[in-house]
């Protein structure tokens, strides 16, 4: 578990969007990731609450990284695609995304993402399908 963890946090290190939003990588399951990210201004959209794009986004990376938790070392996973359901206003402080692995599989691994306030009101569902790929080499 420890190489899948490191695997996920070194991963999540490199994205330049979460960094830009403030997120954070919450904790890492096989087939379960949480991501939090701060509801701040930047973030917001012109009704005080947090902008449909931060929902998207951490979203979509909760369920990207639980799908990358039962892969091989050497594969990546991108988003092949991915539909959002927006239910409540992202209000609070902050948005916790939970992704989970619904059905694996080599050449698809479908994926949901419960998107949440802190008081824990669901203000979105995701349900989307990743595709292993090859780790790209670092350059």
């Amino acid at each position: 578990m420890a190489d899948i963890d490191d695997k996920i946090a070194r991963s999540f290190a490199r994205q330049g969007m979460m960094a830009t939003l403030g997120a954070e990588l919450v904790s890492v399951a096989p087939g379960k990731v949480v991501i939090r990210a701060p509801v701040t201004p930047e973030t917001g959209q012109q009704h005080g609450v947090a902008h449909a794009g931060l929902t998207f986004a951490i979203g979509d990376s909760a369920a990207g990284y639980a799908a990358l938790t039962l892969m091989p070392k050497e594969s990546e996973v991108v988003t092949a695609e991915i539909k959002i359901n927006l239910l409540a206003p992202g209000s609070g402080s902050a948005l916790i995304a939970t992704g989970r692995v619904v059905k694996p599989g080599k050449r698809l691994v479908v994926v949901t993402a419960e998107v949440t306030r802190e008081d824990g009101t669901c203000v979105a569902l995701l349900q989307g399908t990743m595709v292993p790929v090859p780790k790209a080499p670092m350059g």
